[in-house]
Parts: structure tokens; C-alpha cells; sequence
């Protein structure tokens, strides 16, 4: 028991000013130790609530997420903490986000028996003009909910992205939606060569025609 929770205890019975000058402190320190009992009470109870939220974002992210995400989600919740006293609290807890490699996904698909069309540019990527050679390829974008892939094509002259599809898929459509994009952006005369490699897009009867 402290000094001043034993004023506390005895000053029903005796006198604040007596029991302080017994304990050789001052009376104004008493009641400045009484007012902030509530307060650390508060401290207390926020720092418990804190935690909750912290283990159960832990919870619901598979426990991947170390304290910068965490403190990410937080905010997202509208919750403002420090990310320092976030990665404290995940010690205390004992919270160690799992550490691993990530399954690179796969964009290519040379198993098919689908014709392949021939290689009209070869190695030659140069182009005179815009709309004469569009370059087509597949990328993907890890995000929390898994990965999403990116179908673009660009214009082997200008640089430019002409046409581009997204999806949490590789199914044909996502290179096709990326193809007319930008067949009704530019409007390309005949002859134009769409170039891919020969692996980048899904083996599928409706791309390969």
C-alpha cells in the first residue's frame, strides 16, 4: 500500500491534515494523487481495449500481419494509435507475424494443345509508326485478398498502355476485355501485329482464334 492509499483508507476516521504530516507528505499531493486514480483507471481500460482490437485483427488476418499493417487497419477502423506503442502491445502479447514466401503465381501455360500463331515480328521490336505492333503481356499484383492479375497491351511506337483488363482470374476474358479496350480506343488500320509471348496469355480456343 502506498503513503497516500493509506490517507485514503484512514481519512474517514482522522483528519487529511494529520494523516499527511503522520506520513510526511503534503496535503495538495494527497488530492493530486486522489484525481488521478480515475485517469489511470481510463489508461488502464483503453490500453485492455487496445489489445482486443489488436488480437483480433491478428486473428482475422491469419496472423500475417506484423504491427505496420495492423496499425494500417487500425486507422482504417478510424482508431488512432501510435505504431510504436502498437508493436509494443504485440510483444507484450507475444505476436509475431508469420514469416514466409509467397506462392508466386503462375501467368504461363505452355500445356496445351491450341495452335500457336506465328512470330510475325520476330526480333525486331522497333516500329515506325503508332498502331502498327501492340505488345501484349500478363503481370500480377499481390494485395491482402490474394493476387490480381494485370492483362496490357503497349504500343510498340508510342509506349503507351493502349488497352488494359483486371481480374482475380487468368480465364481467357481478361486478355480479350484487355484487346478490345483498345481496339475501340484506337481504331487500328489493317495490318496491325498483336505480339505476345508465346506463353503470356491463358491457352484458350476463343484467344488463340
Amino acid at each position: 500500500m502506498t503513503r497516500f492509499a493509506f490517507v485514503a483508507a484512514e481519512r474517514a476516521n482522522h483528519a487529511v491534515s494529520m494523516l499527511c504530516r503522520v506520513i510526511g507528505a503534503s496535503v495538495s499531493g494527497f488530492y493530486a494523487w486522489l484525481r488521478a486514480i480515475p485517469s489511470r483507471h481510463s489508461r488502464t481500460e483503453a490500453e485492455a481495449e487496445l489489445r482486443g482490437h489488436i488480437g483480433r485483427i491478428f486473428a482475422a488476418k491469419r496472423r500475417v500481419y506484423g504491427a505496420p499493417r495492423i496499425h494500417a487497419e487500425l486507422r482504417r477502423e478510424g482508431r488512432q494509435h501510435a505504431r510504436r506503442r502498437i508493436a509494443r502491445l504485440m510483444r507484450d502479447m507475444g505476436l509475431q507475424a508469420k514469416r514466409g514466401q509467397r506462392r508466386r503465381p503462375q501467368t504461363t501455360n505452355s500445356r496445351h494443345d491450341l495452335p500457336i500463331a506465328p512470330n510475325l515480328l520476330g526480333r525486331s521490336f522497333v516500329a515506325e509508326r503508332p498502331d502498327a505492333v501492340w505488345l501484349a503481356d500478363i503481370s500480377y499484383i499481390p494485395t491482402d485478398e490474394g493476387f490480381l492479375y494485370l492483362a496490357a497491351l503497349k504500343d510498340l511506337a508510342t509506349r503507351e498502355i493502349v488497352g488494359w483488363s483486371m481480374a482475380d482470374h487468368l480465364k481467357a476474358e481478361l486478355c480479350v476485355d484487355a484487346l478490345v479496350m483498345a481496339l475501340q480506343r484506337c481504331q487500328p488500320p489493317r495490318g496491325l501485329i498483336h505480339h505476345s509471348d508465346s506463353q503470356s496469355a491463358p491457352a484458350s480456343s476463343s484467344w488463340a482464334a
